[in-house]
């Protein structure tokens, strides 16, 4: 097997003169080697989306911490919001993990947004529908796997970006700014995150409709031979 590196890509940005995102991202590693990603999506936008995407996305992180399976992650985390809102306040929660175990990379969904899967073999979408955590007593999550190899993309978009100007009666086009960004798939997974919200922004002529945020993870071919793990952020305050 060639060596790899995950690279992972987040974008993220407020709706307009809105002082807090209530979209939530966290990483975390897993017990028995790899990643997971946690994508949540709190209800309506500012401070109170905030609350509500923070709370899902530590029960997340903390099951995960543990060891626990993305499938049952997302059905506690469920019953944990349903239960302390009392079945009256939901989230979209988005599960991404590099699974060193299994070889697997799992995908793990509850939200109205698709997510796109880019492979040497094509582009596909997940788009089963699923639910929101938080309301319904039955929600469980849509859950994809696949083997964990070289020229693999993956990337999750909440609402403000899979909305971008429908205002104005466009709608943004994923493929096109993969076309135009990664025709490749040679660059990095920053590059198409900042490429796809950029984009989303300008269509809502720079004033964002909702809260916005775009997760992109590669697998790449390793570029560094060591073996010193990296992360890196940039955080407008």
């Amino acid at each position: 097997m060639p060596n790899m590196e995950i690279q992972t890509g987040v974008a993220k940005i407020s709706k307009y003169a809105s002082g807090e995102s209530g979209d939530t991202v966290e990483v975390v590693e897993r017990p028995h080697g790899g990643i997971s990603i946690v994508i949540v999506d709190g209800q309506r936008s500012g401070r109170s989306a905030k609350t509500i995407s923070n709370l899902v996305a530590r029960k997340a992180l903390s099951l995960l911490a543990e060891g626990v399976r993305d499938g049952a992650v997302a059905r506690a985390t469920h019953d944990y919001l349903r239960t302390h809102r009392r079945g009256q306040v939901s989230a979209e929660l988005s599960i991404i993990s590099v699974d060193l175990t299994t070889g697997t990379l799992v995908i793990s969904r509850n939200s109205r947004c698709p997510v796109l899967i880019r492979t040497a073999e094509g582009i596909s979408w997940l788009s089963d529908e699923t639910e929101a955590v938080g309301i319904h007593p039955k929600t469980k999550p849509a859950i994809h796997e696949l083997p964990i190899q070289p020229q693999t993309t993956i990337l999750i978009f909440t609402d403000g970006v899979h909305q971008a100007g429908v205002r104005y009666g466009e709608k943004i086009d994923i493929m096109a700014v993969i076309e135009a960004c990664d025709p490749r798939a040679d660059q990095s997974a920053q590059a198409l995150a900042d490429a796809i919200l950029n984009t989303a922004i300008s269509l809502d002529r720079g004033r964002p409709q909702d809260d916005a945020t775009v997760v992109v993870l590669k697998v790449a071919a390793q570029k560094i031979s060591d073996e010193i793990r990296r992360m890196t952020m940039i955080f407008p305050i």
